[in-house]
């Protein structure tokens, strides 16, 4: 037996299928009828069963419900379903012993239900994985094997992950059967009314896997593979179903193109390895490191709902504290967009806070405590925890986040100090300590150009809201945190905020002395990466004076040759050469470093390989986007290859081949807080922009001119860069007919 999410159910249609056993004031158990009598219960019994046996409906398992109702009310709500008499009734004296006494409290029926859905809600919680314990059990799973190898006759070593019931839609008309989910193959059997269907696909078949509704399917997941379209409909775990096919699928694509990585990996090399709980629980971590930016290594241990008290706004949050090895992390669900990362090796302790709410009090270096409320075995959590911190204080945990920190504290007076290291000849193994920025273009404090005011404007929001919300890896995130990012991170803050958004500070904090000691290695090696890399040097941003000099072709070379050096999967691949030199502009070089680390690894992976796969999968996503938000460009454009083409150094380079350096940046910076969304909506927003320009066109030249003479019109009134440093988008001024666009609009306008 289980308890259910409580769903209304009409009082008149339950009393034609359903015989009450029991009831008392607020809840009733039902029998199905025609189960459990003698002589299956009449003509009435046996439609019943007949109905049941053709959809392979729920009652066919679960025969017995209890429904909660409330006196004069003709809506009842399904909260709990059971295989046997046995089964439900430890349910229904659970409710009574537990839940009745609660209830005479209550003045009115909202609440009365208010409570129960409540209290339901809240056991579904607890039980967590416990409710999939059914679908573990071996004599089920052994019937469905022998079902799985009798249908679809598939070699000896095909193991069988999980199977579900559910609909196949053939047109309008579902068929009802079994979906079985292995380690090669989709495959689904139905046997209905003398008609049989099977299918078979194999996982690395499938072009598009997606979750979908219509009208007439309410949730489905939907299969392309061959061209053919293929519908599925659940009764019940439609997400666990859609994530373990998602994982399937990604590790049959990842057999086809990175043997390498495949083989390395024991789980995925071993078919025998791979199990359904093993599937959900690195599909979850994957999730986990993803959104909260964390290195890869990191595994989802532990998932709490709770309540986090947000001091700034005077409110108590509520959302999930998600554990790994090394993090704390919680994001809220109530539609405030506040997330927190907080690293172990920043907590200073944790204590029990406010027993009667169930209070968890988290410390930190900042001097930040933050109060998690409502956590299951709070007590334990506790304990739990500060055995993790004792853990986390070995000698590698000792450099803080406040390392990135320092490159926004840096003042003026301290630039010369990195310059003695990067001499004209600095073609050494060195490691430069500032900023190209820094270097090139430093700050003057007196300087009252009213952009360079509106720039001090700029750092004093932000100061303000570290003083609000905190400074450092564990600051609060919020939807004011991402305005501010979506305006233009000022020049002075770019390189730290990056470091933060993109989890490299992480990285860095994790191994410190890694960098340096792979510039030892690598340079002075001779490989086709290195060959390339020297081919590419000086045509990443050739117009900036730090890229005119050894200064900052070294420092490329430097942080290019050891990332070949850390990744020879991917090596060097063009792009990343005009990526890193912007990284530089902002960041010391050992940022950059694990800044590009980030990029290529966590944010845009299988972007930078010899295929380019991640970028061609966006680019497909990308054109989807446009089929569904811009109707028109898909209906005058023939063929939709063109927005590929054009779009692939922009998803490459982050727009920062087509747009001057100045906007450029600012596009970096919502690409570090938002990952690739930020790209896409970028691109969608750039298209509809140009819209009627590109209806008018009639081949693809004309149109691509189109979209080149408005990224050179492209401009960032706010920018305090001198105009030596700024790109060509100056020198078109007289030619160009397109009206100045401002990057700040354009992004704002990307985001509604």
């Amino acid at each position: 037996a289980m308890w259910l999410k409580p769903e209304e159910v009409l009082l008149k249609n339950a009393l034609k299928l359903w015989v009450q056993e029991r009831s008392n004031q607020y809840f009733v158990l039902q029998r199905r009828r025609g189960y459990g009598e003698e002589g299956g219960g009449g003509l009435a019994g046996l439609l019943v069963g007949t109905l049941d046996a053709v959809l392979d409906s729920t009652s066919k398992v679960a025969p017995f419900r209890i429904l909660h109702q409330t006196p004069d009310s003709q809506v009842y709500w399904s909260i709990a379903c059971g295989s046997s008499r046995e089964e439900i009734t430890e349910h229904w004296e659970w409710l009574e012993h537990n839940v009745m006494k609660t209830l005479s409290v209550f003045d009115s029926n909202e609440d009365i239900t208010s409570f129960v859905q409540g209290k339901i809600r809240g056991l579904i919680a607890e039980e967590g994985k416990g409710s999939f314990v059914k679908e573990d059990d071996p004599e089920k799973f052994r019937e469905g094997l022998m079902k799985f190898e009798k249908c679809f006759g598939l070699p000896e070593q095909e193991k069988l992950i999980t199977y579900y019931s559910c609909s196949y839609w053939k047109g309008r008309v579902p068929c009802q059967g079994w979906l079985y989910l292995s380690t090669n193959f989709l495959s689904f059997y139905s046997f209905l009314l003398g008609a049989e269907i099977k299918l078979i696909i194999s996982w690395d078949e499938i072009s598009k896997l997606e979750k979908t509704s219509n009208v007439i399917l309410t949730e489905s997941i939907h299969v392309c593979s061959h061209g053919e379209d293929h519908y599925f409909s659940m009764f019940l775990h439609i997400s666990e179903t859609f994530l373990l096919m998602e994982q399937l699928a990604n590790y049959a694509v990842r057999r086809l193109f990175d043997k390498e990585t495949f083989e390395n990996d024991p789980v995925l090399h071993d078919p025998l390895q791979i199990t359904k709980r093993g599937l959900e629980s690195r599909a979850h971590s994957e999730q986990f490191s993803a959104f909260f930016r964390l290195p890869k290594e990191e595994s989802l241990k532990e998932v709490h709902e709770c309540f986090l008290w947000v001091p700034f706004s005077h409110y108590n949050t509520h959302g999930k504290m998600c554990i790994s090895e090394n993090y704390i992390c919680f994001a809220s669900q109530d539609g405030s967009l506040c997330s927190v990362i907080i690293p172990l090796r920043e907590v200073t302790g944790v204590d029990k806070a406010d027993p009667a709410n169930r209070g968890v009090s988290v410390s930190t270096k900042g001097k930040t405590a933050f109060r998690f409320t409502e956590v299951r075995d709070f007590e334990l959590l506790v304990a739990k925890l500060r055995m993790k911190c004792n853990a986390a204080a070995s000698p590698q945990h000792i450099i803080s986040t406040e390392v990135a920190a320092g490159s926004a504290a840096d003042s003026p007076k301290d630039f010369g100090s990195g310059q003695s290291k990067m001499g004209p000849r600095d073609n050494s193994k060195t490691v430069s300590t500032e900023a190209l920025m820094t270097v090139y273009h430093p700050q003057d404090a007196e300087n009252l150009d009213p952009k360079m005011l509106k720039e001090k404007m700029k750092e004093q929001l932000w100061n303000i809201l570290f003083a609000e919300r905190g400074h450092g890896v564990s600051m609060f995130r919020t939807k004011k945190t991402r305005d501010l990012v979506v305006r233009g991170i000022p020049e002075a803050l770019r390189g730290e905020l990056w470091l933060l958004f993109s989890g490299a500070v992480n990285d860095m904090a994790s191994n410190p002395g890694y960098y340096t000691e792979l510039v030892e290695k690598s340079l002075g090696t001779c490989t086709l990466a290195t060959d390339e890399i020297e081919r590419d040097l000086r045509r990443s941003l050739p117009e900036h004076p730090a890229f005119q000099s050894d200064t900052g072709i070294s420092a490329l070379r430097r942080v290019l040759t050891a990332y070949a050096y850390r990744n020879p999967q991917i090596g060097y691949c063009q792009a990343m050469n005009i990526l890193t030199s912007v990284l530089l502009l902002y960041a010391k070089e050992e940022e950059a470093f694990w800044l590009l680390v980030a990029v290529c690894e966590r944010m845009l992976p299988d972007y930078f390989n010899r295929r380019i796969i991640g970028a061609l999968v966006d680019q497909a996503v990308f054109e989807e986007l446009i089929r569904v938000h811009l109707p028109q460009l898909t209906d005058h454009m023939t063929d939709m290859t063109f927005f590929s083409s054009v779009s692939l150094s922009w998803f490459l380079t982050l727009f920062i081949s087509v747009l001057p350096i100045e906007s450029a940046v600012n596009v970096v910076d919502c690409f570090f807080y938002d990952g690739i969304k930020a790209i896409l909506q970028l691109g969608l927003a750039v298209l509809e922009y140009n819209m009627e320009k590109l209806l008018a066109c009639k081949d693809d030249a004309e149109a691509v001119t189109v979209l080149n003479r408005f990224f050179d019109s492209v401009t960032n009134k706010d920018s305090p860069l001198p105009p030596a440093v700024q790109q060509g988008s100056t020198l078109s001024d007289t030619k160009s007919d397109h009206p100045k666009v401002d990057i700040t609009d354009l992004i704002r306008e990307s985001n509604e």
